[in-house]
């Protein structure tokens, strides 16, 4: 992405009303007129955080892109704090109401682009802010031009529970290696061994899915069905150290 010089940056809250019920974000937007062809960048946060909590975690960085008037940066809020993502094992005030993260999302996106004219739109997604990124690529196709998932993994057949709409597009994941709470090897991911949320693939093995020919989920997947030359990895079931939230 080209770099403009800094300008100040003006944030907001706003809220927006999706299936009847009044969702909430923060935006933050540059003080100067954005930049031709200008970028979205929805930043999802991790279980029990809010927008305004990843924001000041992420220390500006995000932020930064609006900075250089290049990007608006948006933070949603999840429905009490935890995002209805694709893990069926995953209990969450939001998918005990029922609630449409996924068109949530979209609708935000929309209103977005629509008042500020950008061209595309980036995802970015921290632990369950990642499972909730692995969603939105897998049931609205298009809606992201690239997407980031930081401690994320997919979660393991028999769990994953979102619609295979699935189109090949640019990923990043980002994941420690001795992080305990989402294991990079796979396995189960818990709040230090406590509150199991669901078992997941390994980080290499998620990107390696994602990028396949095919790039289905592993629901529609076979055993024969890896990349050649890997062999599968055994899931680690202890989260006993401190780690990331999921």
């Amino acid at each position: 992405m080209r770099r403009t010089q800094s300008v100040e940056i003006d944030s907001r809250a706003e809220t927006i009303a999706v299936d009847g019920r009044e969702r909430s974000y923060t935006v933050v937007v540059p003080a100067a007129a954005l930049t031709p062809d200008a970028t979205l960048y929805l930043v999802l946060h991790g279980s029990n955080q809010t927008g305004a909590k990843v924001r000041a975690v992420a220390g500006g960085s995000f932020d930064a892109f609006a900075g250089s008037r290049d990007a608006v940066v948006v933070y949603p809020d999840a429905y009490k704090g935890l995002w209805h993502d694709a893990r069926s094992s995953m209990s969450s005030p939001a998918k005990k109401a029922g609630v449409d993260d996924v068109a949530f999302l979209a609708e935000l996106v929309q209103r977005l682009r629509e008042e500020f004219g950008t061209s595309r739109v980036l995802g970015a997604g921290y632990s369950n802010g990642g499972q909730m990124i692995m969603r939105v690529i897998h049931e609205a196709p298009g809606l992201l031009a690239a997407a980031g998932m930081i401690s994320a993994t997919m979660p393991t057949p028999e769990i994953f529970d979102a619609k295979d709409s699935y189109q090949p597009l640019p990923v990043a994941l980002f994941h420690g290696t001795r992080d305990p709470i989402v294991p990079y090897e796979g396995g189960m991911a818990s709040l230090w061994g406590m509150r199991p949320r669901g078992l997941g693939l390994s980080a290499p093995d998620t990107l390696a899915t994602l990028r396949s020919e095919t790039a289905s989920p592993p629901s529609r997947r076979s055993s024969t069905d890896r990349p050649p030359h890997r062999e599968p990895r055994s899931p680690r079931e202890d989260g006993s150290r401190p780690g990331t939230p999921a």
